[in-house]
């Protein structure tokens, strides 16, 4: 199945018929696409590093879409411990399980992703799980950011949700790496019957590794390029023995969350909930939903020198958290115990009880708490000063 385009260039929808795409632009012009193989192997090679979701992986794991963190380029891979790079990989990905995805790139034209390049990735494969510690990667991830803290922050708030413990990411990639749990992907723009053949041999076959391969077709017309991601591989029995999260992570949404919160049939939280909500979104604040499997989440930031600055967040099991920890760990003005203390005293004023001992943690306080509409308006004044301490850098 045919995942969604890349498409660069003007604006427009495409239509697919049988051989060919057809862009509708803007302007309802209908615009011819033709197949184009890359000029280069880099070029696709870059490509896949700068839009990781080429990978496509919703049709990897539909249940839980893969989402991908770039950890190098052309990675050495050694043959015994301490060792050099015997051989070196295209691309090293981290999923949002820790799963160490290796992805390997032929162009059609190079005879090589016939055969030579299974065996490759085998190599690949059978040396990294046996000698990538995985504090080379961490390593490697972080000299790639070059000391660019907030975007690599980003990038991991991205990838595990911004309540994800780092650590334990960390410890999930050991983990997979000891027990040989790791992806390997062929990436071309053709993939041969032959090659798809032995691909889905060798994902049927091997546990818990599994082996993809991916087709990205390239399609050129009047400034318009679009690229079109396919899966291979992928069977059903392999599917259901390896999908990596099926049933343990839930993307919340409003829609899920508002619902859940329904369940609780307690008078006015979901009103509360809406309300804080659409405070945020008139602040232009980023919002973010969680992905707990039992319970839903979403959580307010606004952006501080290149990182964000969390603020709290509210929860299905009918609590408002706030985000004394992220405030100490993520810098700005609440870093400050002075400030956090005057933030506990403007809540307490409004009586939400704050203890002292919980100033550099996580306290909540139920949504009962702002039932009452001129507490809820206090509250959003709270969350403006908030903002305005922040915005203006103290």
């Amino acid at each position: 199945m045919t995942g969604a385009a890349l498409c660069q260039g003007t604006g427009g929808k495409h239509v697919k018929n049988g051989g060919g795409i057809f862009l509708i632009a803007g302007d309802e012009q209908l615009v011819e696409m033709r197949e184009r193989q890359y000029d280069s192997e880099d070029l696709l090679q870059e490509l896949l590093s700068r839009y990781p979701h080429l990978l496509a992986g919703d049709q990897i794991d539909a249940a839980a879409p893969r989402r991908w963190l770039l950890v190098s380029r052309e990675l050495g891979v050694p043959d015994q411990d301490g060792g050099g790079g015997r051989w070196s990989a295209d691309h090293l990905f981290l999923d949002q399980d820790g799963i160490p995805t290796i992805v390997e790139v032929k162009r059609s034209t190079d005879t090589r992703i016939r055969r030579e390049v299974v065996g490759q990735m085998l190599d690949y494969a059978a040396n990294a799980v046996a000698y990538w510690p995985v504090e080379s990667i961490r390593s490697r991830l972080e000299a790639r950011y070059a000391g660019d803290v907030a975007s690599l922050d980003q990038s991991m708030a991205d990838l595990i949700g911004i309540d994800g413990d780092r650590d334990s990411f960390w410890q999930s990639v050991k983990t997979n790496l000891q027990a040989g749990r790791v992806r390997l992907v062929f990436v071309g723009d053709e993939i041969p019957t032959e090659l798809r053949r032995v691909i889905e041999f060798l994902n049927n076959q091997m546990d818990p590794a599994e082996v993809l391969a991916v087709e990205i077709k390239q399609y050129v017309g009047e400034g318009v390029k679009t690229l079109i991601p396919r899966v291979y591989g992928i069977t059903a029995e392999a599917r259901q023995r390896k999908s990596p999260s099926a049933g343990e992570k839930w993307q919340w949404d409003a829609d899920s969350f508002f619902a859940a919160l329904a369940t609780r049939g307690i008078a006015d939280e979901a009103r509360v909930a809406r309300t804080i909500l659409d405070w945020a979104s008139a602040r232009q604040l980023r919002i973010w939903w969680g992905q707990g499997k039992t319970d839903g989440s979403f959580y307010l930031s606004v952006p501080y020198l290149g990182g964000r600055h969390l603020l709290l967040a509210v929860w299905t099991y009918g609590r408002v958290e706030i985000q004394f920890q992220h405030m100490v760990d993520g810098g700005g003005p609440f870093a400050d115990e002075a400030r956090r203390r005057e933030l506990a005293d403007r809540l307490r004023a409004i009586a939400i009880e704050i203890p002292a001992d919980r100033l550099a943690k996580r306290p909540s306080f139920p949504i009962t708490a702002l039932h009452d509409d001129e507490r809820l308006t206090a509250f959003l004044a709270i969350l403006d000063w908030m903002l305005e301490t922040i915005r203006s850098g103290g």
